[in-house]
């Protein structure tokens, strides 16, 4: 069952890598890159529970961290505001 989840995550991946190259804005861009770096965290999550390996969450909350700060970048980008504030 987890395997099948595994597939269902990887080709949902895949279709989010395909709306970044041919998204029609930058905001659908950010959009499916944040849901990819979701999908990401989704995907060690069923490794971890597979293969037992405790460091897999580890790398999925450095990832959703990096992912909230560039989405939190991009948006005050976006809005025309100075990056130091």
């Amino acid at each position: 069952m987890i395997e099948i989840l595994l597939y269902i995550l990887m080709g949902l991946s895949f279709l989010c890598f395909l709306r970044v190259i041919f998204g029609p804005s930058v905001a659908d861009r950010m959009v499916a890159i944040d849901i990819f770096g979701i999908l990401v965290v989704g995907i060690c999550a069923l490794l971890t529970v597979k293969t037992g390996r405790l460091f897999l969450i580890d790398i999925a909350i450095a990832w959703i961290l990096l992912s909230f700060i560039g989405t939190i970048t991009l948006a005050k980008y976006l809005a025309r505001e100075k990056l130091d504030e």
